[in-house]
């Protein structure tokens, strides 16, 4: 077996001695493994410097597999690179879609027997990445307000199943209502999908299927297809709003008759203000933005 680079954030570091730690005990007994620690985004760029031709397997969450991909893929190293997952987060969406057990001793047993796999990767006009999912109108409201809840929900729970995975649905119930709706000019492949004229409830674009903690937001989303899903909601109405956030939660929500669902290789999004959710992280507002498909652009390891 390779050596392997391991790469953890401070929050994840302080989970060594626990699951983690056995996780890299199981690493460490079939080949070399070098672990370092990173705080911001210099230390990460440093680390990556020293790579070589090692296998880097990442410790952490969603987050922290945004970092290091964006990272590698600004040093224009990310073609080149087979990258393994250890889903140390909170959520861990993205190990869901792509099949890693979010038991780390199960997880560690892929990273050394899997197979690397040719992964997509969505792309702005602006060329930053996103790894899983990027969502905007009340998404993007329900992802800040989600990720308290999660953090509330997150300690409670039977055995493996915590109630954090509740948080995503309750941010979109919260966020329904303010605002109510966005009004939105949506093409896939140059294709009009909707509209300013038909209010929008969210636009979704799923490279992964969930977010938030298991929330299937793109259901039917494979990070390997070579497609992004694309997830229209007109659910504007309170009653139409409740029931979207109801059958969100069961992932069913993509069959409503005020819901389009598609896929694509490119997505642009215009039109009144809108806030932007990309892998978690918030930003916005913006009035025009775009997105592109770069299939196989890593190799990562499943199993």
């Amino acid at each position: 077996m390779d050596p392997l680079l391991v790469i953890t954030n401070d929050d994840a570091g302080t989970a060594v001695g626990g699951a983690l730690g056995d996780a890299l005990d199981v690493l460490r007994e079939r080949c070399s493994v070098d672990i370092q620690t990173t705080s911001h985004p210099g230390e990460l760029d440093g680390v990556l410097q020293r790579a070589g031709s090692r296998r880097i397997v990442v410790a952490g969450g969603d987050g922290s597999l945004h970092e290091v991909v964006a990272a590698l893929y600004r040093r224009h190293e990310l073609g080149h690179t087979v990258i393994g997952l250890l889903p140390a987060g909170t959520g861990n969406d993205f190990a869901r879609s792509a099949g890693v057990p979010l038991d780390l001793r199960q997880a560690a047993e892929v990273v050394l027997t899997g197979r690397p796999t040719p992964m997509d990767l969505i792309v702005d006009e602006l060329g930053e990445v996103v790894v899983n999912s990027v969502h905007v109108g009340a998404g993007a409201q329900a992802s800040r307000r989600g990720a308290r809840w999660k953090e509330r929900l997150g300690p409670i729970g039977v055995g493996r199943v915590s109630l954090g995975r509740l948080g995503y649905p309750i941010g979109v119930v919260q966020s329904a209502f303010q605002p109510p709706s966005v009004h939105l000019h949506v093409e896939v492949d140059g294709r009009l999908v909707t509209d300013v004229d038909r209010p929008v409830l969210m636009v979704a674009i799923g490279n992964g299927a969930s977010v938030g903690g298991g929330t299937e937001l793109t259901p039917e989303a494979d990070p390997a297809d070579g497609k992004v899903d694309v997830m229209v909601s007109h659910a504007v109405g309170t009653v139409a709003k409740l029931g979207y956030a109801l059958r969100l939660t069961r992932g069913q929500h993509h069959r409503r008759d005020d819901v389009q669902y598609l896929t694509g290789s490119q997505v642009t999004v215009s039109g009144s203000a809108f806030w932007i959710s990309a892998d978690g992280e918030v930003s916005g507002p913006e009035r025009q933005r775009s997105w592109h498909v770069e299939p196989g652009a890593y190799s990562f390891v499943r199993p």
